[in-house]
């Protein structure tokens, strides 16, 4: 999956008929640092998002698989609304009262490192 925004719809007066009840975005595809990365382009949207959302995406085959009644002519669909992005988020861990370590967020998950001079 990958980070997009949206930056705004597109209304069409004929489609196929495999699209019928779903929308068109205009998607602008984002790094974690949520910076541009390459042109916008046309997405999928069968959950409603809406102008500014910050969306997560697929392409190529498992895009077509949006439905579960139906496959639909789409390259690129939209899966999902990010709440929140933490990016190198780090925390302190604490136990009985001192730091015993940090704990770093990233694409990997959450990681425990512990400090200099430990064992």
């Amino acid at each position: 999956m990958k980070l997009g925004r949206i930056d705004g719809k597109v209304w069409a007066s004929r489609q196929d008929p495999r699209l019928k009840g779903l929308r068109l975005q205009v998607l602008q595809p984002i790094n974690e640092h949520e910076q541009p990365e390459g042109d916008p382009f046309i997405a999928v949207d069968d959950i409603g998002v809406s102008e500014g959302d910050l969306v997560y995406w697929v392409n190529s085959t498992e895009a077509g698989f949006l439905l579960p009644d139906r496959d639909i002519p789409s390259e690129i669909s939209i899966v999902g609304v990010v709440d929140r992005l933490d990016v190198g988020l780090q925390l302190e861990a604490r136990h009985s009262g001192r730091a015993s370590g940090v704990l770093t967020a990233d694409r990997g998950g959450l990681r425990r490192r512990r400090r200099e001079g430990e064992a």
